[in-house]
């Protein structure tokens, strides 16, 4: 029974998967045909690259488009996921490149040219939602994902952030090409399209819980059952208005955790005082879902 079941939620999650990798696809060939292709503008990571190296060789009459390139140049990185990151997260992953390779070529590019500034702005918000939804269900959509997750598992940048970094080269050849206002629209649309990624992409960002409880046991036993996070306990605090003795409890979640934190804490002490702020630096072991 117990085979049964966990039979149908591994099939439920490789449809889901599956499903966010064709969603990916959609969204990037939308962006690509309707709005950075018409205006000039380049992507992020690898799309933008192959954007880049196919706007150089298109004189040659070479038979590499953008969809082809970007294909190729996305080969090296399923090997490093497949040693770094995990073997399901690479096979989706080629999944994801496959269907936008393909969607690419399937969906006409538009005839109106709109205003290089609204390509920027919608290729990056339509990009970015895509991007960011795959990462949610621990897929990539190849090209600087894959050394996003690597890079932030060392270092703990955001995967927007780093997405941003690795674009300066992308942004400096769309000025050699285009010109430089080209650059300046392509560095607006990299950026929107880091922001919306962060975003949606919320697991890896961190949050300091503070929690004033004079339950601390039924707390403690409810947030561990529902996350697995650690808690510092500080005993012997004092409630300045009627002097009750309580008791505080500190730890680190996700923001993706927030939803199932609010619930545990108002099932084991909904009177508890919680103060959340970001964390701007974290140093020290902080448990992470193995992607597999």
């Amino acid at each position: 029974m117990y085979k049964n079941i966990e039979r149908i939620i591994q099939r439920h999650s490789n449809f889901t998967k599956l499903s966010m990798a064709f969603f990916y696809a959609i969204c990037v060939s939308i962006a690509m045909n309707f709005f950075w292709q018409p205006g000039h503008i380049y992507s992020s990571g690898i799309t933008g690259a192959a954007q880049l190296v196919a706007s150089l060789i298109e004189k040659t009459g070479m038979p590499l488009t953008t969809p082809v390139l970007y294909f190729v140049f996305n080969i090296p990185l399923f090997i490093v996921a497949w040693f770094k990151i995990g073997h399901r997260f690479t096979i989706f992953t080629f999944y994801a490149v496959i269907f936008s390779t393909v969607m690419m070529h399937l969906i006409p590019p538009v005839r109106v040219h709109f205003d290089p500034i609204i390509c920027a702005i919608f290729g990056g918000l339509i990009n970015g939602m895509g991007t960011g939804m795959a990462l949610k269900n621990n897929i990539s959509t190849g090209g600087l994902d894959i050394i996003g997750i690597v890079l932030r598992k060392k270092t703990g940048k955001s995967v927007g952030s780093i997405n941003i970094a690795f674009n300066l080269l992308i942004i400096f050849g769309a000025g050699f090409v285009f010109g430089w206002v080209h650059a300046l629209y392509s560095a607006m649309g990299i950026f929107i399209n880091g922001a919306v990624i962060d975003a949606v992409y919320t697991s890896h960002q961190r949050l300091q819980v503070m929690i004033v409880t004079d339950q601390p046991k039924e707390v403690i036993n409810c947030v561990q059952k529902s996350l697995r996070r650690g808690i510092t306990i500080v005993h012997d605090a004092e409630g300045a208005f009627k002097h009750e003795e309580k008791t505080i409890l500190f730890t680190i979640i996700s923001r993706y955790e927030m939803h199932d934190f609010e619930e545990a804490i108002h099932l084991s002490d909904p009177y508890a005082f919680v103060s959340i702020t970001e964390v701007f630096k974290l140093m020290g072991h902080f448990y992470e879902p193995k992607v597999e």
